[in-house]
């Protein structure tokens, strides 16, 4: 599948040579068991299975070599460049315009970034790739030495990617492992990406259930469409056909709230804390209910707001607000005008989960039930550990980055007695 792999140059897929069906085996059995004091063995759905090969949506391609021979790819033990534009992880969009974009570095002879010898520009080049197979490009320098020459560029650049949406120039001055910088020079006139997500429909519980677009088994629904606006510095999930699949299984959740939601019916209101450019809360949005998403990045609240008007939603439906989601007064505010509570909560906190504290806080709340989405089950682990009262109703794996060791844990929790003293 990969001669990088099987040359040794490349060890960012360390279970290439497993079947996929043995891979996602032997995840799901290691985060069951790290999950295994919270989460129930008949809690477990079937975990959703990604694609092999062409699933990556974004490239982060570390600059390498000379301006006039780069690499476009990781560095080795050295700092030397090896070059991944052959990568069959990428999605076509994303490896059809890596060479365009190698040859861009030629063509404004943009030195690479030498890292042992400290000296050079260009650092990385990020690629994002639509479901549309629109692209978004982001360069980043060192400093804004060159941003000229990258404008200048652009028309010869759209000639050869006329679906290049968005193109900005990132300012990351420091010698350091971080890949971005607090400075964006955006080029093009547009300063956002649409992803125009296709959900499978409900009751569907993988993006692979059905051919894409088409209608479901028994002639229900085409899929629910999600439009995100992603600025250029904001996230969103890096496997597309995963990501739906996630979405549709959270709304799913939701719909079904089952003996232990406020009082048997769907939640009215919800909250969806670190909401990002708001995929959960925006998949979740409908007739009778009311979503309030809370992110820190004013540019990704932005763009939630931006797709929430897009998908034609009134507009108390959903709503986004600036703010940090780890706040004491977020949990003891309304969650809607009227004054009413949260009938759910939505949570999707960085690597490092919620933190005992604002884990403590929501087993105090007394919010009946919370959907905790999670790209570390170790912090999960740790998260649900403060929260005693809130029990696992059903739990899944989502297979984000086959391959690896990485699993995305959907959980959705249920509360079964009063909260805990504090």
């Amino acid at each position: 599948m990969c001669a990088l792999h099987d040359e040794g140059r490349c060890g960012s897929c360390p279970h290439l040579d497993t079947p996929p069906g043995d891979q996602l085996e032997a995840k799901q059995a290691r985060v069951a068991a790290l999950l295994g004091a919270h989460v129930p063995a008949g809690a477990w759905q079937p975990p959703c299975p990604s694609s092999p090969t062409h699933f990556r949506n974004k490239a982060k391609m570390v600059v390498g070599g000379t301006s006039r021979h780069p690499t476009l790819g990781i560095l080795d033990a050295a700092g030397h460049g090896t070059d991944l534009r052959a990568c069959p992880l990428h999605v076509p969009a994303v490896r059809d315009a890596l060479p365009a974009l190698a040859d861009l570095v030629t063509a404004t002879g943009i030195a690479p970034y030498d890292v042992p010898g400290r000296r050079g520009e260009l650092k990385h080049v990020l690629v994002t790739a639509s479901p549309d197979e629109d692209l978004m490009v982001r360069f980043v320098l060192r400093s804004c030495r060159h941003v000229g020459d990258l404008r200048d560029a652009l028309p010869d650049l759209r000639r050869r990617l006329p679906q290049l949406a968005v193109a900005s120039a990132n300012i990351q001055p420091v010698h350091q492992a971080v890949i971005e910088g607090p400075d964006e020079l955006v080029l093009t006139e547009e300063d956002r990406l649409l992803m125009r997500l296709r959900l499978p429909p409900p009751g569907a519980t993988s993006a692979q259930d059905r051919p894409p677009g088409g209608s479901a088994p028994g002639g229900r629904a085409r899929p629910h469409e999600l439009l995100l606006h992603l600025p250029t510095r904001s996230f969103f999930q890096t496997n597309t056909g995963v990501a739906q699949a996630l979405y549709a299984t959270a709304r799913d959740w939701a719909e079904d709230a089952g003996p232990g939601g406020a009082a048997g019916q769907p939640p009215a209101h919800v909250r969806d804390l670190f909401c990002g450019v708001g995929g959960f809360a925006l998949a979740l949005a409908g007739p009778g209910r009311q979503v309030l998403g809370v992110e820190v990045s004013e540019a990704a609240v932005s763009g939630a707001r931006d797709s929430a008007r897009l998908m034609r939603l009134d507009p108390g439906a959903a709503r986004f607000e600036a703010g940090d989601a780890r706040s004491l007064d977020l949990l003891e505010a309304p969650a809607a005008p009227g004054g009413e509570g949260a009938h759910l909560l939505v949570v999707n906190p960085p690597r490092r989960g919620l933190g005992p504290e604002l884990a403590r806080r929501i087993e105090a709340c007394g919010v009946p039930r919370v959907l905790y989405s999670s790209c570390s089950p170790a912090s999960l682990a740790a998260d649900l550990g403060q929260m005693p009262s809130l029990h696992v109703r059903r739990a899944r794996l989502f297979d984000m980055f086959p391959h690896t060791n990485h699993a995305e844990v959907l959980v959705e929790l249920a509360r079964t007695q009063a909260p805990a003293s504090p």
